[in-house]
């Protein structure tokens, strides 16, 4: 320990203020260090000296971190004038520094000076840097992964004697909706609608094996019962957690009789079926694709379809989409805009959400329409 007559006359006058216990900031593993109203070192303690030198005290406050114009934000200046304590960080010989300034006053409680503590903080910073270069590939890695889920999308477009339209709006990067057409054979055409719970990349996923086990078993069956049942079996072997669930209405249009036959795995959205005459729900009962049974089968209904008829499929990113009062928009909402607007009524219900609900999106949606054109 440092007898009184080792002490500097500025160390003396430190301890003689009270105002900072000497042999603390000897001993702390933080830079510490005093700087006067002129920007002048008056004290550096043994650890700042071991890494800048001894022959810092007596610098410009800037010169010791080797450089030759002040900084354009100088905390001393500020805790000086004010009396305030600030903080700031400082990049000092490629290491990184989180520098909090208090005033010094003496025993008139004037404030001559300004300590500086120093706290080294390279290893936060580096791994925050590290997790920002993780961030930017990952975004990019987002931005592959939307594009992909964007072009598997079916085409806009006249199917045999159906045409298909369809507006597709993530919440996020990626949507936990989906939907396809496809042939079946010459004489069906397969449309699906499902929306899996939660979003983001889990969500997505779960898409891509919906879409690739319905392409691959919708050729060897010709039910929308046996083929939702035949999904269940499929998506089982996953072995998910219960709360890794996803529902689906699938129907199948027969474009000679014009048989439309479907089957509900637990969506809630039903398709709206309409024309000039009037409008109808294709309700059928059925569970959703939730791991707590070893098998499902579906319930089966079948209607007659002739030209100018309209199926409208959504999600409920539509029916609750909120308002500033936490209202949902609600079915009898797609209803009613469906009755006053029998045209372009995808872009209609696109853009009645968004005004509904301010601009903020909640949820992924997905809105599909089938028309038969002759």
């Amino acid at each position: 320990m440092l007898s009184k007559e080792d002490l500097s006359p500025v160390e003396k006058k430190i301890e003689e203020y009270g105002m900072l216990n000497y042999h603390v900031l000897e001993g702390m593993a933080d830079w510490v260090r005093v700087v006067d109203k002129e920007g002048t070192i008056i004290y550096a303690n043994k650890t700042m000296k071991e890494h800048l030198g001894d022959n810092i005290v007596g610098m410009k406050c800037y010169k010791a971190h080797c450089k030759v114009t002040p900084c354009t934000f100088c905390i001393t200046k500020r805790s000086i004038k004010t009396g305030e304590t600030v903080q700031k960080e400082e990049e000092i010989n490629g290491r990184y520094f989180s520098v909090k300034s208090s005033p010094v006053t003496n025993s008139n409680g004037e404030v001559f000076a300004a300590v500086e503590v120093f706290r080294d903080v390279t290893r936060e910073r580096k791994l925050e840097l590290e997790l920002i270069d993780k961030n930017k590939k990952m975004s990019k890695d987002l931005g592959f992964a939307k594009r992909i889920q964007e072009k598997i999308l079916p085409g806009k477009e006249v199917l045999e004697n159906i045409f298909v339209d369809y507006i597709y709006k993530p919440s996020e990067m990626l949507s936990g909706d989906m939907f396809d057409v496809f042939h079946i054979d010459d004489e069906n055409i397969g449309i699906y609608i499902s929306d899996v719970s939660g979003h983001g990349i889990a969500a997505a996923m779960m898409t891509m094996f919906i879409r690739q086990t319905m392409r691959a078993i919708k050729d060897d069956i010709l039910d929308p019962s046996a083929t939702l049942s035949e999904l269940y079996k499929r998506f089982r072997t996953l072995n998910l957690e219960v709360d890794k669930y996803f529902t689906m209405f699938y129907g199948i249009f027969n474009k000679t009789t014009y048989e439309f036959k479907y089957a509900n795995a637990g969506h809630n959205c039903i398709p709206i079926k309409y024309n000039d005459d009037g409008m109808e729900m294709l309700e059928v009962k059925g569970y959703p694709m939730v791991l707590l049974f070893d098998e499902i089968v579906y319930d089966e209904e079948v209607i007659k379809l002739k030209k100018g008829d309209k199926i409208l499929f959504y999600t409920d990113g539509i029916t609750e989409a909120k308002d500033r009062t936490g209202r949902e928009f609600g079915i009898e909402s797609v209803i009613d805009m469906i009755r006053s607007h029998k045209e372009d009524i995808l872009n209609e219900i696109n853009n009645e959400i968004i005004t509904y609900s301010w601009g903020e999106q909640q949820d992924d949606f997905a809105l599909v329409l089938m028309e038969v054109i002759e």
